[in-house]
């Protein structure tokens, strides 16, 4: 017994006639009338009351319950694999440094929901060495890290930006004459975070490795900068739309960049959602600021 008999007896139980089935069909009469005989001579038994087509029997009234739920269930299958394929359903897990989550996620999440508004993501916000270790581990499909990955990753430098002070305009800091270098982190507190890591100027390393505050996530470190309780290093990118008493800061001695690393892990292939949301990623980044 084919799916196909159940969807022709369906079609003509409802339509009460050969000919109505077939418009719907889109086969002949004669064709959908030769499905019908092999359903019955597969069940043993009529399903019409007439040749006609219009009245079922007891059998058929029951066989039409069963036919319609067996091709209610094959169409959601098909339509569920098909949504699969076109990358409209199913998750990406991503997991991404606070500032990559705070300054480029957004953009590349809105370029993403225009073309799959169906697709789940779930967002992790984790330093770099803990997005290595989930997509390792498969509990990632996208990494967003801050430094470079080991060469077991796929990683792709899609940002590189300066990292410079950030600090309230009514700092220490930001009211001095003249260029700024990395030395004026010492003329107020110090708030660390994970890119401090990046700037080996020895100053910089002295303050941060006596610093009594520190942070993961970029808002945070922002919330503490703005309510004075000191400076912080960050890219140059979180502040680019940021209207507010924060100020970024370029020291002119030594340029130091953040790499915003691409990564996913190459043992396990992405869904066509992941590798879409790879593309969003590398456009919101690629996008004039």
């Amino acid at each position: 017994m084919k799916l196909e008999m159940l969807r022709c007896f369906v079609c003509v139980a409802r339509h009460g006639s050969l000919a109505g089935a077939s418009r719907v069909l889109g086969r002949t009469p004669s064709a959908i009338s030769m499905m019908l005989s092999q359903l019955e001579a597969q069940i043993g038994a009529p399903l019409f009351e007439t040749d006609r087509k219009n009245r079922l029997t007891p059998l058929g009234r029951m066989t039409l319950q069963e036919a319609e739920r067996a091709v209610q269930v094959f169409e959601r299958s098909v339509a569920a694999i098909q949504r699969l394929s076109r990358s409209t359903a199913g998750t990406v897990r991503i997991a991404a440094v606070p500032s990559a989550a705070l300054t480029v996620l957004p953009a590349a999440i809105a370029l993403f929901r225009r073309e799959r508004p169906d697709v789940r993501l779930e967002i992790s916000d984790v330093d770099s060495a803990a997005v290595l270790r989930r997509l390792d581990q498969d509990t990632a499909d996208i990494g967003l890290a801050s430094d470079g990955a080991p060469t077991v990753l796929d990683g792709e430098v899609i940002a590189r930006d300066p990292l410079g002070i950030v600090c309230h305009r009514d700092s220490l800091i930001a009211r001095q004459v003249g260029p700024v270098r990395w030395q004026a982190l010492g003329l107020e507190p110090f708030i660390g975070n994970a890119l401090c890591g990046l700037v080996t100027q020895p100053e910089v390393q002295t303050v941060f490795g006596n610093c009594a505050l520190t942070a993961l996530n970029t808002t945070t470190l922002m919330a503490f900068v703005r309510n004075g309780l000191g400076a912080t290093i960050l890219p140059e990118r979180s502040l680019h739309d940021h209207d507010g008493p924060l100020r970024f800061i370029l020291p002119e001695d030594t340029v130091y960049v953040r790499d915003l690393v691409l990564l996913h892990n190459p043992a396990r292939r992405l869904s066509p959602a992941g590798e879409a949301m790879q593309a969003a990623l590398r456009s919101a980044v690629a996008a004039p600021r």
